[in-house]
């Protein structure tokens, strides 16, 4: 590959790999000056691969214009295995379907979760690969899969720059005092054992975004961002910098999400793990927890998974509002029915835990609250929810707006009754954007 500045007019692909699934977007760079990041890139197709662990993957590929080339929607493809073919795939019928040749594209943007001690973008080596790899146990459920379509891209695509982007570096303005836990610092430095935060992409993105709705400069804007999906995180941006952000060391703590468990007492996974059955601090029932044990047990098999059998909130919602009807029609509720409603009253409890402590530690000077996510973009109850519990706040929620927020274009759509305070707005969150952005706008990367 080559680590050389790239022509001027050269593609931009960015990748965003999740557990089982693959987005990539298409980008060429406009020539739009950096003082203008809103303009600098220009979006040409979107493909998105989904269940790759659970074949046949699905297929679908978009242009932006469909002057050539055709769409492909929800299209089976049973030779995707893994991330690796899906990105093969995908390659190929650029070629084919939309006349592109892969040669044209000069960098490759890497959305990786975990980037330790790396906080600006860098170019793929073998030391810096070897690096991410080593992180993969913080990350479990993303890195492999960044890992392995680098491998692809440096392999397919070998003239081409893969760069990779760190969901860890938007936090890194975190105070020490919150990004530092309370144990033996000798031993937390040497381990690099604290907290890093994640989904910077999305929320570097939503405060460039929200702050250019609100006609402020991002230095000047502070929110509260609600980034909910099937991993779901808050963060506090105060001035334009990450304050304080929920998840930690890895994406497991914080809000639980479709899978993980979310913040736990530390000391559950003993008990939950051990031959008693029961609470028992008794070492001969004791069972020796390895950390890919733990991190399995809490990163895969925990969540609203666990506690409804679906990982789709959308399905939580659904059936929750099916057994309230049902309960005030006088019908009698199975005990088991109740589940979804604990689902989402958890959920929503671990989310007003957040918010509340963010708007203390932002002084009460909040533009906006923010959401953003699949959940976030999409879940109308939960959005409603949410705010008719912050209202003791001075936030406000215009139902009918509410409502309608699918029907809307933009990235940013206000949802709140307030105009000149305290709003409320959904952000279509775009990861693979603000990777492209970034890149477009460094000059290191580019022939002058």
């Amino acid at each position: 590959m080559s680590a050389d500045p790239a022509p001027k007019h050269g593609l931009i692909l960015a990748v965003n790999a999740g557990s089982s699934s693959l987005k990539i977007s298409l980008f060429k760079r406009d020539g739009a000056s950096s003082e203008s990041p809103h303009d600098i890139v220009d979006l040409l197709l979107t493909s998105t691969i989904t269940n790759i662990s659970q074949p046949p993957a699905s297929f679908s590929f978009q242009l932006a214009s469909h002057a050539e080339g055709r769409e492909a929607k929800k299209e089976p493809v049973k030779s995707i295995k893994d991330h690796a073919s899906a990105f093969q795939h995908f390659l190929d019928y650029l070629k084919r379907e939309a006349s592109i040749d892969r040669s044209e594209i000069v960098h490759i943007c890497h959305r990786v979760v975990h980037g330790g001690d790396y906080f600006e973008p860098v170019i793929i080596t073998d030391e810096s690969y070897h690096y991410i790899e080593r992180l993969s146990d913080l990350a479990p459920l993303h890195n492999g899969g960044a890992l392995s379509v680098m491998k692809a891209c440096i392999q397919e695509l070998p003239n081409a720059n893969s760069i990779a982007y760190f969901d860890t570096s938007f936090h890194r303005t975190m105070p020490q005092h919150i990004s530092m836990y309370p144990i033996r610092q000798d031993i937390a430095k040497k381990r690099g054992l604290k907290k890093y935060g994640f989904h910077g992409l999305s929320y570097a993105y939503i405060l460039r975004a929200v702050s250019s709705f609100l006609g402020k400069d991002p230095s000047q804007t502070s929110l509260i961002v609600m980034h909910l999906g099937s991993g779901a995180s808050m963060c506090a941006i105060k001035h334009g910098k990450s304050l304080d952000t929920t998840m930690g060391l890895t994406p497991v703590s914080g809000l639980p999400g479709a899978t993980r468990s979310g913040a736990i007492d530390p000391s559950l996974i003993f008990h939950y793990t051990n031959r008693a059955g029961r609470i028992s601090h008794d070492r001969s029932v004791a069972v020796n927890v390895h950390v890919t044990e733990a991190e399995e047990i809490l990163n895969k098999r925990s969540g609203w998974a666990a506690l409804t059998g679906t990982t789709d909130f959308g399905t939580i919602v659904s059936e929750m509002k099916k057994v309230e009807a049902r309960r005030e029609s006088g019908e009698v509720v199975a005990e088991e029915e109740g589940k979804w409603k604990i689902a989402f009253d958890i959920m929503l409890d671990r989310i007003l835990g957040y918010l509340g402590a963010y708007y203390v530690k932002l002084g009460g000077e909040v533009d906006a609250l923010v959401f953003a996510g699949g959940i976030g973009e999409r879940s109308i109850e939960l959005r409603e929810a949410v705010v008719e519990n912050a209202k003791c706040l001075g936030f406000a929620l215009d139902p009918q707006a509410n409502a309608e927020v699918d029907g809307k274009d933009g990235a940013v759509v206000d949802i709140g009754k307030l105009k000149d305070m305290r709003r409320v707005v959904v952000c279509r969150t775009d990861e693979q954007l603000e990777m492209a952005k970034e890149c477009a706008m460094s000059p290191k990367f580019w022939q002058q």
